[in-house]
């Protein structure tokens, strides 16, 4: 099989990490994803993204850290483990060690047994690095160390670099989704323009690599017939957020579903037979923390094959009402899943149908597949379809939102029904609109933001991080723009607990994904985001959220932001869009000049 040499993808992740510009960043990617030959193109992808594959097989991790590394560069390359070390300490940055010690005349494994240097394919790091993910048990630790070594004995120094880099999990490349679907539409379908039908894809299977064998092998007209697959996840569709029913309904149509909106985590169901696997809104299986929740499926959807859509919601076991979303997080964490489920049991409102033996729905329009869904779900105490009445007047948005909240939902969701309400997965858009309580309060909306960067703290929070930069979305661009620093809402608790959490997520300089004026004591790779309370929202000359879209020179910021929890459902590309923070701003804007004019 025709392979590429591991030389040419390590020489472009050095170029990458040199560049900041998106469209250079992308043409470097055209450029490599056109050389590497369509077999191996799914694993050169991955090891762009600095993993093994999409995050919801559950790979496991490499289980290889710093003194294993060190152990493996010493025996690849004669040196002792004392000097690398010490290498490692007057640099700060392992892949560089190896680089130099890669550069000498071998003295290693290759030196010592005469031989000449193998040449280092993709495949081959790949399915070495993938053997020692795999690799547990007794004599694990030995195997990894030796899979390491042999690789890296055979490397050359810019090789070297990256293998160890990718091992540490720490490339410093900041490829976004975004831009590899951008480079992979260039590269085999001629023109970004092909762009919408390389996501739609992706957007059903969730998987880049596999998007990327698929147009590379077959080309372009086999990704119009790529449909959704059971036990592999669709990417979630997503909402806007709106404060005025009025509004809400002008964007929605004029005609919609208001559906109740609960305080739980999102799960789509994926059945085939007897088996049901579950994915969160972050693509994670969660199967194993709802054994309650798989039975119910099995016995509930009344199809040999289906992918629905629910929110699972825990439950006071003693009055059957609503309990708020944190509750769940105890399912997570306790070892005890039976106990688990006893405590915190819970019940699933279902809200979309997606696939049905054999069909897919994602471009019917809302009214088709609620009927679906309707005709497959048997309903049960803990098992139905979630609280809906159709709506015409904002009056009535008003007054079935006012019935949610009474009931102990978060608000509503009112949801476009006419012909062009497909379920468009991956994108945020004006079929779906959140309306929440608390967007009937004075103070700010709560907002997702994602840690980009951490201060250090003073007196008796000395030598902890302390407060956090916040940052949200840009999805255009595919960056994170600054909001504000946050340092209230810790409890002493909570501020160990985000040490401990961030540890593995510093790195020595801002991530390429990273828009900020301001420098943090520390980096942090965008992947943790958080809810956020604040007072109001205000022009800022710090941060780059906004910039330059209500005034020239200056961006949008939020005044005494408070934590509120950690949103472990979302990915960072789930945060708070810039265009949201802009557009919340307008309003707050508005209705002070109005409270001002009356």
């Amino acid at each position: 099989m025709e392979d590429l040499k591991f030389e040419a993808l390590a020489k472009t992740l050095q170029a990458l990490e040199n560049i900041s510009a998106r469209t250079q960043i992308t043409q470097m990617l055209v450029q490599l994803f056109l050389q590497t030959p369509p077999q191996v193109i799914d694993k050169v992808v991955y090891l762009v993204q600095g993993r093994l594959g999409p995050e919801w097989k559950e790979i496991p991790e490499l289980g290889v850290g710093e003194k294993y590394i060190i152990k493996a560069i010493s025996i690849a390359f004669g040196a002792s483990e004392e000097a690398v070390s010490k290498s490692f300490k007057a640099t700060g940055d392992l892949g560089e060690v190896a680089e130099r010690l890669a550069s000498r005349p071998r003295r290693g494994l290759a030196g010592l047994l005469g031989e000449e240097r193998r040449e280092l394919t993709v495949s081959r790091v790949y399915d070495a690095l993938v053997r020692i993910a795999y690799a547990i048990g007794e004599g694990s630790r030995d195997l990894k160390i030796r899979s390491l070594a042999g690789l890296l004995s055979d490397a050359g120094p810019t090789e070297a670099k990256y293998l160890v880099r990718l091992v540490e999990g720490r490339l410093r490349v900041g490829v976004g989704d975004a831009t590899i679907l951008d480079a992979l539409a260039i590269a085999f379908g001629g023109s970004s323009e092909l762009r919408p039908q390389v996501e739609r894809a992706y957007n059903l299977r969730a998987d880049l690599g596999d998007v990327a064998r698929i147009i590379a092998t077959k080309g372009v007209e086999e990704l119009q017939r790529v449909e959704p697959q059971v036990e592999i996840p669709i990417r979630p569709m997503l909402a806007e957020r709106g404060r005025d029913a009025r509004e809400i309904m002008e964007k929605v149509g004029g005609r919609a579903i208001a559906e109740f909106k609960y305080d739980g985590e999102r799960a789509q169901i994926h059945k085939r037979g007897d088996k049901v696997i579950m994915f969160s809104r972050k693509l994670e299986n969660i199967t194993l923390r709802y054994p309650d929740v798989v039975e119910m499926a099995r016995r509930g959807i009344k199809a040999r094959e289906a992918i629905v859509e629910g929110e699972v919601v825990a439950i006071d076991p003693e009055t059957g009402d609503m309990r708020p979303f944190q509750e769940l997080m105890h399912r997570k964490r306790k070892h005890e899943i039976e106990r688990a489920v006893k405590e915190v049991p819970v019940k699933v409102f279902l809200f979309d149908a997606l696939y049905v033996d054999g069909r897919d729905l994602t471009l019917e329009p809302l009214p088709v597949r609620r009927e679906v869904l309707e005709s497959i779900v048997e309903p049960s105490e803990s098992w139905e379809i979630a609280k809906y009445k159709v709506v015409e007047e904002a009056e009535e948005v008003e007054k079935f939102f006012l019935e949610a909240v009474e009931q102990g939902a978060e608000g509503i969701m009112v949801k476009a029904i006419h012909d062009k309400s497909v379920y468009t997965a991956g994108a945020r858009g004006w079929l779906w609109v959140k309306y929440k309580r608390d967007y009937k309060s004075e103070m700010i909306d709560t907002v997702d933001l994602v840690v980009v960067g951490a201060f250090y703290g003073t007196g008796k929070r000395g030598g902890k991080l302390s407060s956090l930069l916040m940052a949200a979305y840009d999805p255009e661009e595919d960056m994170f723009k600054t909001v504000c620093k946050m340092a209230t809402g810790f409890t002493d608790e909570e501020l160990d607990r985000m040490n401990e959490m961030l540890k593995d997520k510093i790195i020595p300089q801002r991530h390429p994904r990273v828009d900020s004026r301001m420098k943090p004591d520390v980096w942090v790779v965008p992947h943790y985001v958080a809810e956020v309370l604040g007072a109001e929202l205000t022009l800022s000359p710090i941060h780059t959220c906004g910039l330059n879209a209500v005034k020239e020179g200056v961006g949008v910021s939020i005044r005494f932001p408070r934590f509120v929890r950690w949103r472990e459902d979302k990915r960072p590309e789930d945060a708070t869009t810039e265009g949201e923070i802009v557009e919340m701003y307008r309003r707050q804007l508005k209705k002070v000049e109005e409270g001002e004019q009356a």
